[in-house]
């Protein structure tokens, strides 16, 4: 079993960063952080110069913080992947992630309720992976809860998507919203294998609009979940809603993934 390697989701900390974005990688970096995954900096038609403009000035920010990219989260187009590669390469990330339907042109948030939206939706995720693939960039897709509705017959949409995405196309296991979902997060990474590449890792009671709380104090058994992802590259933390102060939970979530012996720094 080798030891996953830490990161921070950015959205965990949207609001400071609007409010200050070089100050508050400062503050994540001094946490003890080393990598960050950003989130999308666009839409899929957000124009190419815009969208490297920002990556461009992303860059400089993490390199002030002396802080990496441990992968990121995509648009994909319907047509061209450039923007999107370029993107990558900015930053300095050989792995991206689509993070909900809405952000791959020509879908919504009823994409996986029907046979046919799962059919189309995995073959354009198929299609960008072969053009991204031939630029060295791989790409996955991360779950949130919705993906385990029940198609017609009685399937759920998640498993679905996976018997047709391409064996290429990886997995980032978001292992609280699986919870939300019903779902044992240890067996969903199990299931994936050895295309689940990163977890995001955060604790709570697995309702969907309750507050997540550090690790360890909720209803998560990170640890178990964590040894059934010995596979997995990195363990990013990531916060969606929160009572608690978010850096303060970002460090106790940090202090409980190092103290496992499960996760380096």
């Amino acid at each position: 079993m080798s030891p996953g390697l830490l990161a921070v989701q950015l959205y965990s900390v949207i609001e400071a960063l609007e409010a200050d974005r070089p100050a508050t990688l400062t503050r994540l970096a001094a946490l003890g952080f080393r990598h960050v995954e950003p989130f999308a900096l666009g839409l899929w038609n957000t124009p190419p110069d815009e969208l490297a403009a920002s990556a461009r000035a992303l860059r400089a920010d993490l390199d002030e913080a002396n802080l990496g990219v441990s992968s990121m989260h995509i648009a994909v187009s319907s047509d061209s992947q450039t923007s999107a590669i370029e993107t990558c390469r900015i930053l300095g990330t050989d792995t991206a992630f689509v993070p909900i339907p809405w952000l791959v042109d020509g879908f919504d948030e009823r994409a996986l309720e029907t046979h046919d939206g799962v059919r189309a939706f995995a073959g354009r995720l198929n299609a960008a992976a072969r053009e991204l693939a031939r630029a060295g960039i791989r790409l996955g897709y991360h779950n949130h809860h919705f993906e385990w509705v029940r198609l017609p017959g009685g399937a759920h949409a998640f498993d679905v998507l996976w018997d047709l995405l391409d064996p290429e196309v990886l997995a980032e296991v978001d292992v609280y919203w699986a919870a939300v979902a019903g779902q044992d997060p240890a067996e969903v990474l199990k299931r994936l294998g050895e295309r689940a590449v990163t977890a995001h890792v955060k604790d709570g009671p697995a309702e969907p609009d309750a507050p997540q709380t550090p690790i360890g104090t909720g209803d998560i058994d990170i640890p178990a979940v964590l040894r059934a992802g010995s596979h997995l590259r990195w363990h990013i933390t990531e916060i969606d809603r929160t009572e608690a102060d978010r850096f303060e939970l970002l460090a106790a979530n940090r202090r409980a993934l190092l103290a496992g012996g499960l996760t380096l720094a």
